[in-house]
């Protein structure tokens, strides 16, 4: 069932994604001649006025046909003028941004309401899950409180920074010679902890974990609800938001260097997430999940080259600065070149996630 909701999802924001351009090219007078749900072939459609509605057989994604995307195409008088490309400069952009800006728009009333409604988790000090067979399940017990690591407390450090700073000091305890997954740090982190009102203080040796790359104990830290209120909310959904943006902006830097190359996912690694997310958080998770593939749509699709959105208001720029149109031929070469780059990063992502779906896993944790 966790898959049908994928697949709902996914449907979800590719009709909203293609409804911001079918609405604002209504809205700026130009001829929509299709609103279609996945790719050709057709499996059925409707035809209302003069647009034909419909979903295609291949579940790919999604596409508005606007009269006149091709400035060579030669055009019956009674709809050259509501072509694209006999549209102003400024209704071509308004046109083309209206779909990554739905996504966008979706992504952050999503984080809104969950963050605004619900509040958000805390992490703690306590220790939340601990993984079994894990170094630290044999002395460690859930709901400890983590005093200090290796006698230190960073007692002026605020609490997201205090935790970071144990993770990185149970991490420099490292294995004997080759780190590898699953070996045993040579080195004992002492970990002190109130338990039951009492002090604590437990030796446990870390293990490197190959996932993460580091040594681990195993645990999770605990979470405490909060409650905020609607500025808060705004501020913290722009700052999830933010941090989304910063890495989709380097996603194609990223096919250059080796080690950020593996960490690209497609689809399938997505959807396989979601399901785990699903199984493991509920539905609520999978809701902020789903806010943050949307707006990584939306970001992806503004990217200045063609056959992506981006491509489009690029060149649209391109023409308002020259004062005159760009030669289609010119676009067309372009457009070569960005169909590569998107094929490329289809690829890799598709090989990176069947490496891990028959690897380790996309370990959702």
């Amino acid at each position: 069932m966790n898959w049908v909701w994928i697949f709902l999802g996914f449907s979800f924001l590719v009709i909203l994604h293609e409804a911001g351009h079918f609405v604002a090219a209504k809205a700026t007078g130009m001829r929509v001649e299709r609103f279609f749900l996945f790719f050709p072939p057709k499996l059925v459609s409707i035809k209302r006025g003069e647009t034909e509605y419909g979903i295609g057989a291949i579940p790919a994604g999604g596409f508005v046909k606007i009269t006149g995307m091709n400035p060579d195409e030669d055009l019956p008088p009674d709809v050259a003028a509501r072509g694209y490309y006999a549209q102003p400069v400024w209704k071509r952009i308004v046109v083309i941004g209206a779909g990554p800006a739905v996504n966008i728009v979706l992504a952050f009333a999503i984080l809104f309401a969950l963050i605004a409604f619900n509040g958000v988790d805390e992490t703690t000090q306590t220790v939340g899950e601990i993984d079994p067979g894990s170094p630290a399940a044999a002395s460690l017990q859930k709901g400890d409180q983590i005093l200090a690591i290796d006698g230190k407390s960073y007692p002026n450090a605020d609490r997201a920074t205090r935790l970071d700073r144990f993770i990185d000091d149970v991490a420099s305890h490292k294995c004997a010679g080759k780190q590898v997954d699953g070996c045993r740090a040579a080195t004992a982190a002492i970990v002190r902890v109130r338990r039951d009102g009492e002090v604590q203080t437990i030796r446990i040796w870390p293990e490197y974990d190959g996932v993460v790359r580091r040594t681990r104990l195993g645990i999770s830290y605990g979470t405490e609800s909060i409650d905020v209120g609607m500025g808060e909310a705004v501020d913290r959904s722009t700052g999830y938001m933010w941090e989304v943006t910063r890495g989709t902006i380097t996603v194609f830097s990223n096919l250059v260097d080796p080690e950020k190359r593996e960490q690209v996912s497609g689809v399938v690694g997505v959807s396989d997430v979601a399901n785990q997310t699903i199984d493991k958080f509920g539905f609520e998770r999978a809701l902020v999940l789903l806010a943050l593939v949307s707006l990584s749509l939306g970001l992806i699709n503004l990217f200045p080259f063609l056959p992506l959105d981006g491509g489009h208001i690029f060149w649209s720029l391109v023409e308002k600065v020259r004062g005159k149109p760009v030669p289609f031929r010119v676009m067309e070469r372009a457009g070569a070149l960005g169909f590569v780059l998107v094929i490329m990063l289809f690829f890799l992502g598709l090989s990176n996630d069947i490496d891990r779906l028959t690897g380790e896993g996309f370990n959702v944790r």
